[in-house]
């Protein structure tokens, strides 16, 4: 990635480290889109997002049919969005699996590191975009102003779409 993109990829990890659930965007057999939870527990961003799932779950088959995924992040009170289209794909990498590992898993995995169903979905994030707005009443006041003075929109805060990976499979 350009230093530009480097810088954008930055911004969009430190936007969405510290959120612990997301809604993540399937195809189902028919062409539904179905959304549902996820949390996601990672140190660091290296364009790729590690979930736990079970690998009995409707979404991995979900998944194994149609591999674009969408994740959605939203964080109102900070005006903080992000969206994520990657390519998402099943792996039962052990190594990987013990080193995302929680105790909070605990909840969805009574048996821990060694429930069989256990497994991870991996997106390679392709494109993101993001959306970053202050949240102070002043900002939102001139904004405000300026419409009803100008009829125009005011241009407050970031809007990001940043390329990850070229669109080859």
């Amino acid at each position: 990635m350009a230093k530009a993109a480097d810088q954008a990829a930055e911004k969009l990890w430190d936007m969405i480290k510290d959120f612990r659930v997301c809604m993540l965007t399937t195809t189902d057999e028919d062409g539904t889109l179905r959304s549902r939870p996820m949390a996601g527990w990672q140190d660091a961003f290296d364009g790729t997002l590690w979930f736990m799932t079970r690998a009995s779950s409707h979404k991995v088959d979900e998944i194994a049919g149609h591999h674009e995924v969408n994740l959605a992040y939203a964080e109102p009170d900070k005006e903080h969005y992000v969206s994520v289209s990657g390519w998402g794909e099943i792996v039962r990498d052990k190594d990987k699996i013990h080193q995302l590992w929680r105790e909070y898993l605990t909840t969805w995995f009574p048996k821990g590191l060694d429930d069989p169903d256990i497994a991870l979905l991996k997106v390679r994030v392709e494109k993101a975009e993001y959306w970053d707005q202050p949240s102070s009443a002043m900002v939102y006041l001139y904004g405000y102003a300026k419409a009803k003075l100008t009829g125009e929109r005011p241009t407050v805060g970031e809007n990001e779409k940043v390329n990850f990976r070229p669109q080859t499979r």
